[in-house]
């Protein structure tokens, strides 16, 4: 059985979680390719604990006092009194970057600046959302918003190279912040939560500063958009440079010139979601979704684009987990769910198909969706996958119930 993206051969499960070996770390988007590379993956110790559930507990011993005092020491460097902006939080109105601004802004007297690269297709609540964050919270905002038809076409192209329908929207999240930072002289950038919270290596949640690697580069010949080298999306789709540019990272050259520091908020800031999502109600005039998510159990989680459903369905097929383990994964480590409640919710909702908004995108992108079905079983791993009478099956559950823990 062929293995696919570098993945793990033998399937494991975390004995305290739901996650899989199989789950990626983050990699800087720029450098995605099919085949993904060098790329990393969960890794679960010798006595079946993930790094995500040692993360967890070693947030229990940390003194959030003392890190809240090295917060509002580096505020205090960057505060200005003059009335410009002393810091920036991207985002697009969800629950984490709401409550980030909010508590930068009302609790710590910052004046902060909030910058938004749109979603790919909004959603209505998430929009209204939005509109919440900047009105009800009191922001001022700029939006970031990239040339529509570039933005469908690579959204087209990431989908068929690599089954990453959310790689535009996370190129512009992760990527504008920066340089909207240096274009401004911000020197303070803030984001929420390090993705060593949910499986990368530990290592990166030892200091509050995001690994420059993720949003600046050297070398812009070595750069990939939507699985591609630049000089081919010139050549072969007709792209300029022009078109690509305001999707790229900024250069390590004018990050070092700008002094601009990119931070975690979450080292500083006990970061657990659900609260952020109480928070962002009382506070911004969030809203969870009027319904349950398809593919998990959760209604406030990532709720801002229509595309959202369908990315978590790809890392479904691509990896073997859906957004249901993601979800109940956080919960468990939170304290909010047992194992075994865990167990009893991915099997119920995990992998389920986001029916609600596929037509609606496939009509958008210009993909029929015989197309994207067809895309979906060249991008299954066969180490994950069985085709049983034309139906796949996973080898490997954390219920034990794959087609492959029967024998």
């Amino acid at each position: 059985m062929k293995t696919k993206y570098n993945l793990p051969k033998d399937v494991m499960f975390c004995k305290k979680c739901v996650m899989s070996n199989q789950r990626p770390s983050s990699i800087a988007e720029f450098f995605h390719t099919k085949e993904r590379e060098g790329a990393k993956y969960m890794t679960i110790d010798r006595n079946g604990i993930c790094d995500a559930c040692k993360q967890s507990e070693i947030k229990d011993s940390i003194n959030w006092k003392t890190r809240e005092k090295e917060l509002i020491k580096l505020l205090d460097k960057h505060r200005k009194n003059n009335g410009d902006y002393d810091c920036l939080v991207p985002g697009s109105g969800g629950k984490d970057s709401a409550f980030q601004a909010h508590i930068l802004k009302y609790k710590y007297n910052m004046n902060p600046l909030i910058i938004t690269w749109p979603p790919i297709m909004y959603t209505d609540y998430g929009l209204k959302n939005y509109n919440n964050w900047v009105n009800v919270g009191g922001f001022d905002a700029l939006v970031v918003r990239p040339n529509g038809k570039v933005m469908k076409e690579l959204t087209k192209l990431s989908i068929v190279n690599l089954l990453h329908p959310f790689q535009t929207f996370i190129l512009g999240q992760k990527n504008i912040a920066p340089k909207i930072a240096a274009n401004f002289n911000i020197k303070l950038v803030f984001y929420g939560e390090n993705e060593a919270e949910y499986g990368n290596p530990i290592a990166e949640n030892n200091s509050s500063l995001r690994k420059k690697n993720y949003f600046a580069v050297k070398n812009y010949n070595k750069i990939y958009l939507a699985g591609m080298k630049i000089s081919d999306l010139v050549k072969k789709h007709k792209f300029s440079y022009q078109d690509l540019k305001i999707f790229l990272p900024i250069s390590n050259s004018e990050i070092q010139k700008k002094n601009v520091e990119i931070h975690y908020l979450g080292y500083y800031l006990r970061w657990i979601p659900q609260e952020a999502f109480y928070y962002a109600v009382k506070n911004t005039g969030f809203s969870p979704r009027p319904f349950r998510t398809q593919g998990t159990f959760s209604k406030y989680n990532s709720i801002d684009d229509k595309i959202d459903d369908l990315h978590y369905y790809t890392t479904f097929v691509k990896f073997g987990i859906g957004r249901a383990t993601y979800d109940a994964s956080q919960e468990i480590r939170n304290k909010h769910l047992t194992r075994e409640e865990a167990q009893n919710l991915v099997k119920k909702y995990d992998g389920e198909f986001p029916d609600k908004y596929f037509s609606e995108i496939m009509k958008f992108l210009e993909i029929k969706e015989e197309k994207f079905f067809k895309l979906c079983d060249q991008f299954r791993s066969s180490h994950l996958w069985k085709r049983i009478n034309k139906k796949w099956y996973l080898r490997h559950t954390v219920n034990q119930d794959g087609v492959d823990d029967k024998i």
